[in-house]
């Protein structure tokens, strides 16, 4: 299949080109005695992302060909497997088995994340494109586990900021539009059905800061309000209830800090009862259950790593025999047929990317399928430890650092890693890029930042209206922490990250020159004006939330410039390497084209790095391969 035609960027688009040149020099920095390459950590899986067709007949998976990811159908027992797609310009996205028989899955083009949706029988015949809109993008709502001839699916191709549900046929395409979002000012940001595919809920936009739970009894019935809660608030629909289809599963802080998993009746629009599980720590939002024996099996939830808690027997007594079989790691279901008899299990640890295995319940039986990256020994990776300090004005920041395998933790350089979002936060698991990293003998600091989530209400709204003050002290009061240890060696370290972290990493260099030796900014943000107004059109009706979390350009226009790195470039002294994406929709090329032009017309030399096939981070392993070839080399040369 073919990508619809699109206009991407290309050589010469750009204000400022890539600097090929450079970034060839910089590579040439790389160590030679390193035990693992780039392309080890950052190469394509030779197979991932393995499902099981609903009759548990057959698994599909994720696996390369021309360098990208494509799809292979295999039945199950047998090893030889049949690939259905053939896509070379862009991996795969994301898959899943919409019948016995037929697979759709997502892909878009050159990074630019208007997600199409595609179809295709397992043997690789019948295959179509189901969405062939130019600059539109799909939300997929439900996957009708008991239609096997139709989805449910957002499209924004009335109106690109609003979202609106339609039936899919996926064999023709065929649409039928369930529902109207025609209003810019009160928009629809989420839909939600019951177990039987029915449209009974929704969550509405109001005023650009008000969230609206709408509901209805049947689709014959109007949307009426059920709540209104501030979007400081929360109240988050999981699902409806298996018995009584009035009440709904929720996420919930009202009146709490931290997230609950709450039941909450719609016709009285309250809480019923007490949390079903909440956590005196952290935000608890996954909740889990059996569909074909309509019960809650568990919930999970992170503290310094996942955790799970269970309601149902059965589920935890299989998850027990699991751990007995495959020891300390974390076990996730990734998939199962629909008699829930047949499951392929997904291993990983802070030091491996784990391994598929399939699990029959019938006879107890255990195999495995795939080890995600053999060539990688587990023994030779290096530890992720969960730390804690406490911030300059008496804050707990938590986090995670990593420190070089086999040498002594004391004055190293380090590599400081924010996380990207904000509105997010770093986990314990298995990360390349801290591995790799970690094999060069530097120490990796990740730190979950006031404004992350995941810690309660009170510790993400101290991030509002916080970017480059105390968002970047806490990062800062941690490279004080890391000296103040004796881990850190104070004029070796560096400070890098990606999206808002690429923000952060900018701020830094800009904010607190003297901490850091050296810097990479992958597709960050470096104008907080500039930024906000070339989000795309389906951030729109969070504009006024935006506003609120990072700042308004009017009313806070003198703060927002104080905080914007591109103003104050003077203040930079440390050697600064920029890469983007040229197609990234949510952090324009822009922003790194106005820093890396202000630094070099002060006579500043920053090798920039710049893929015309890629968005927001680069999914192509080529790319990848040539960043962190980049990345090390920079950091060899001033670390």
């Amino acid at each position: 299949m073919k990508d619809i035609p699109l206009k991407q960027q290309v050589p010469g688009d750009t204000t400022l080109p890539s600097d090929k040149e450079a970034i060839e020099v910089l590579s040439a920095h790389i160590p030679d005695d390193l035990s693992y390459a780039v392309e080890d950590f950052f190469r394509l899986p030779e197979q991932i992302a393995f499902q099981l067709s609903p009759n548990g007949k057959y698994i599909a998976f994720l696996a390369p060909y021309e360098r990208r990811n494509n799809i292979h159908v295999r039945r199950l027992g047998e090893e030889q497997a049949t690939r259905i797609t053939a896509e070379t310009e862009r991996s795969i996205g994301g898959f899943f088995w919409a019948s016995d028989d037929r697979i759709v899955f997502i892909k878009d083009s050159g990074g630019n994340e208007n997600f199409q949706l595609f179809a295709v029988n397992k043997d690789g015949q019948n295959a179509r494109d189901l969405t062939p809109f130019p600059e539109v993008t799909i939300q997929i709502i439900d996957e009708l586990e008991d239609n096997e001839e139709e989805l449910i699916i957002g499209l924004n191709k009335n109106n690109p900021q609003l979202f609106e549900p339609y039936r899919i046929n996926i064999h023709t395409g065929a649409l039928e539009q369930i529902g109207e979002n025609t209003d810019p000012l009160q928009p629809i940001v989420q839909w939600i059905t019951d177990h039987k595919g029915r449209l009974r809920a929704a969550i509405r936009m109001v005023g650009g800061v008000n969230e609206q739970l709408l509901y209805r009894a049947s689709e014959e019935d109007d949307f009426k309000v059920v709540h209104t809660t501030n979007f400081r608030e929360s109240l988050s629909p999981l699902f409806f209830d298996f018995q009584e289809p009035h009440l709904m599963y929720a996420a919930s802080n009202l009146e709490r800090d931290k997230m609950a998993i709450v039941r909450f009746d719609m016709k009285q629009a309250k809480e019923v009862g007490a949390p079903l599980f909440d956590h005196a720590e952290v935000d608890v939002s996954n909740l889990h259950y059996s569909r074909r024996r309509k019960v809650l099996t568990s919930v999970s939830y992170t503290t310094w790593k996942r955790q799970v808690h269970f309601f149902d027997e059965a589920a935890q007594e299989r998850y027990n025999f699991w751990k007995s079989q495959l020891g300390d790691y974390e076990i996730m279901v990734v998939s199962t047929d629909k008699a829930e008899e047949k499951f392929l299990l997904r291993t990983v640890s802070d030091r491996s990317l784990g391994a598929y295995y399939f699990y029959n319940h019938t006879d107890r039986s255990l195999e495995l399928i795939r080890e995600v990256s053999p060539w990688i020994k587990e023994e030779d990776m290096a530890a992720m430890k969960p730390i804690q300090y406490q911030s300059r004005d008496g804050l707990t920041i938590h986090g995670y650092l990593t420190l070089p395998p086999g040498k002594t933790p004391t004055n190293l350089p380090v590599i400081i890693n924010p996380h990207g979002g904000p509105w997010v936060r770093d986990s314990w698991g298995y990360n390349p890029e801290a591995q790799l990293l970690a094999g060069c003998g530097y120490a990796v600091l990740q730190v979950n930042f006031r404004g992350s989530t995941g810690y309660g209400r009170a510790f993400w709204e101290a991030g509002f209206k916080q970017w480059g003050r105390t968002m970047q002290d806490d990062i800062s009061d941690g490279v004080h922490w890391l000296i103040s240890e004796g881990i850190a060696n104070a004029d070796r370290v560096a400070i890098y990250g990606g999206s808002y972290g690429g923000y952060a990493t900018l701020a830094g260099i800009t904010f607190t020159p003297e901490l850091y030796a050296c810097a990479i900014d992958y597709v960050g943000v470096s104008n907080l004006f500039t930024f906000m107004n070339t989000i795309p059109p389906y951030w729109k009706p969070y504009l006024d939330m935006l506003y609120t979390m990072v700042g308004h350009p009017d009313e806070d226009a003198v703060e927002m410039r104080a905080a914007s790195p591109v103003f104050h470039v003077d203040k930079i002294q440390a050697p600064l390497f920029v890469a983007q994406g040229a197609n990234d929709p949510r952090v324009n090329i822009d922003e790194s084209d106005q820093i890396v032009r202000q630094l070099r017309d002060r006579g500043i030399d920053v090798p920039y790095l710049v893929k015309y096939n890629e968005g927001h981070g680069f999914q192509n392993e080529e790319n990848r391969f040539e960043f962190y070839r980049a990345m090390l080399g920079f950091l060899g040369k001033h670390l």
